[in-house]
């Protein structure tokens, strides 16, 4: 079904878009009505432990403590910059696609982000642009029927930035994965 549109932004249209956010951002800091729930409203554990973790890890690198609510929003804001990369991507599909069209839509987003990577290019994905999705739909003309899924930064890595140095954990293997079958599993020699 390719449920996908794909809105690919550089120069004065993407400064265009950057500069409008930053205006609705002195009235949203936040973000504006997001269009889906970025998260589950009661989201339990461990997923929602390992989603603090993440953020602790994220900050931990970036030196901005946890009662740091200013510089936690500064860098939370750098979403709508796209994080300063030359190309910013937004990915939105039709408001009458379901759940395995979200499914759809984020594969595609995997292979575009691992062909960037094949060239030498860095992505980010970036949920919070579904929270700015007023000011997206009116910058770009979208129109309503479509639905803004996610942003994404598209440009080379800066190996200096302290950021680029994080690596995530990760659960191991075994505890996100059964193994089912594979007791009498020879590999070929």
């Amino acid at each position: 079904m390719q449920p996908w549109r794909v809105y690919a932004l550089a120069g004065e249209t993407l400064a265009t878009l950057k500069q409008r956010v930053r205006e609705s951002a002195i009235d949203n800091p936040r973000g504006e009505t997001p269009e889906y729930p970025i998260y589950a409203p009661a989201l339990k554990d461990p997923f929602n432990a390992r989603r603090i973790a993440c953020a602790e890890e994220l900050y931990g690198i970036l030196g901005v403590a946890r009662e740091n609510k200013l510089g936690r929003l500064m860098h939370f804001a750098r979403n709508f910059d796209f994080y300063g990369a030359p190309v910013g991507l937004i990915l939105a599909m039709d408001r009458s696609m379901e759940r395995g069209q979200f499914a759809d839509l984020g594969l595609y987003l995997a292979h575009v982000m691992l062909l960037a990577q094949e060239r030498g290019l860095a992505t980010c994905a970036q949920a919070a642009w579904a929270g700015m999705n007023k000011t997206v739909h009116a910058v770009l003309d979208i129109p309503e029927t479509e639905l803004i899924f996610c942003g994404v930064s598209l440009g080379y890595a800066d190996p200096d930035a302290t950021i680029n140095a994080l690596e995530m954990a990760r659960e191991p293997l075994s505890v996100t994965t059964e193994m089912r079958g594979f007791e009498d599993w020879n590999t070929p020699a």
